[in-house]
């Protein structure tokens, strides 16, 4: 059930960053009447999150990437970073990483290119090391 509101959430947020004038609510509507209530409240919980804190995990996104600035990175893998990192940080009910980190590389693997879930992997395995320090 979670990571179908993972793949739901991932899909509203990639659309809104090239079509912003399109709301979330609007988004998860077309999800509404296939899914599960609980599949779309997660989903909600997840999109609205990623908004609120969007700042704070962008900053720890770009502090594990060396090699990329955030707005170079592919669409589809910046808002699968975005979701494991919300996850793994801010959620009101905190995912373990190793388990946020696994969800992204499956996702990643259905959704990315075929060198994102490497990439997804990497960065946020980084991520949580820079939270140990």
């Amino acid at each position: 059930m979670r990571r179908q509101s993972r793949e739901i959430a991932l899909q509203v947020l990639f659309q809104v960053e090239f079509a912003p004038q399109i709301s979330f609510e609007d988004l998860l509507a077309l999800f509404d009447e296939k899914k599960d209530l609980g599949i779309i409240k997660y989903a909600d919980a997840i999109i609205h999150g990623v908004q609120a804190q969007k700042v704070k995990i962008d900053e720890k996104i770009q502090e594990a990437s060396r090699h990329w600035k955030i707005e170079r990175m592919g669409g589809v893998d910046r808002n699968i970073l975005r979701v494991a990192v919300y996850e793994m940080f801010y959620a009101a009910e905190l995912i373990e990483p190793k388990i946020a980190i696994n969800e992204a590389i499956e996702i990643a693997k259905i959704y990315g290119t075929q060198e994102s879930s490497s990439f997804v992997n990497g960065l946020l395995d980084q991520v949580v090391r820079n939270e140990r320090r």
